[in-house]
């Protein structure tokens, strides 16, 4: 599910979860606990990358209608954990996004401090919308921070999904690289940020990100209380696997 590696004092992990590393409970959760884990280990910096030519395909909207309210009550908090702690993850956190990275794909690699895409045909987007769901509290903020502000709206009205060259040009990636050095060159920004002084770069981050998260704390019981009450709803569940089915015959 999830593979590390140790590159001198860069930690490099690969999401390897099913075809397109969706995002379910098991994977939340295993992500989750290895941000804990690598917050307390000796490594300067980290790099997240995916499998393939996939980074990840976001939530698993088959697993998502066929759960039902029980799975989605469940799997929603996750989702929202796993951002907020990969958007706080005191570290320096490079994504290496080896390829297409929809929707919470998108949305995690964003949540890093820097994001080098792999050049080619993947896609990066967030089609969240266009699906029928609406955005939790956490990942709007972590697109309103890396999104151009005269862009959001339009980036997240109408869904899109982006080509790398689209990507850079709309603020989701940072960069691009041949596919064939695309981590060598994302273990190099995180090991240039990882140089840097600890305790100084962590407090850069949280002065940084200080605003978005005091968003999310402030309105995160308010606001998600809707949201988790729309996913579960039967029109976004029709809506949700409407796009499953259409997907799928493509």
């Amino acid at each position: 599910m999830i593979t590390t590696e140790s590159r001198d004092d860069v930690t490099v992990v690969r999401l390897e979860h099913g075809k397109v590393n969706a995002f379910d409970s098991e994977l939340m959760r295993g992500w989750a606990a290895e941000l804990a884990r690598l917050e307390q280990a000796d490594t300067a910096a980290v790099v997240l990358t995916g499998t393939g030519t996939v980074f990840s395909a976001g939530v698993d909207l088959r697993r998502l209608t066929e759960g039902g309210s029980d799975y989605v009550r469940a799997f929603l908090p996750l989702l929202g954990d796993a951002f907020f702690k990969t958007f706080t993850f005191p570290k320096p956190l490079i994504a290496a996004v080896n390829g297409h990275a929809i929707a919470g794909g998108c949305i995690l690699a964003c949540a890093c401090d820097y994001r080098v895409m792999a050049a080619g045909t993947g896609r990066i987007g967030t089609p969240e919308l266009s699906i029928g769901v609406p955005f939790p509290t956490m990942a709007m903020e972590i697109l309103r921070l890396i999104v151009p502000g005269h862009r959001l709206q339009s980036v997240v009205y109408r869904g899109l999904t982006c080509t790398p060259d689209e990507a850079l040009a709309n603020g989701f990636v940072d960069e691009l690289a041949p596919p064939e050095t695309l981590v060598d060159r994302a273990v190099e920004m995180a090991a240039h940020l990882g140089s840097l002084p600890p305790a100084s770069f962590a407090l850069t981050k949280r002065t940084i990100r200080q605003p978005s998260r005091d968003r999310v704390v402030q309105y995160t019981r308010s606001v998600d209380g809707e949201v988790l009450e729309a996913w579960m709803s039967a029109r976004v569940q029709d809506a949700v696997r409407a796009y499953v089915d259409r997907t799928l015959r493509k």
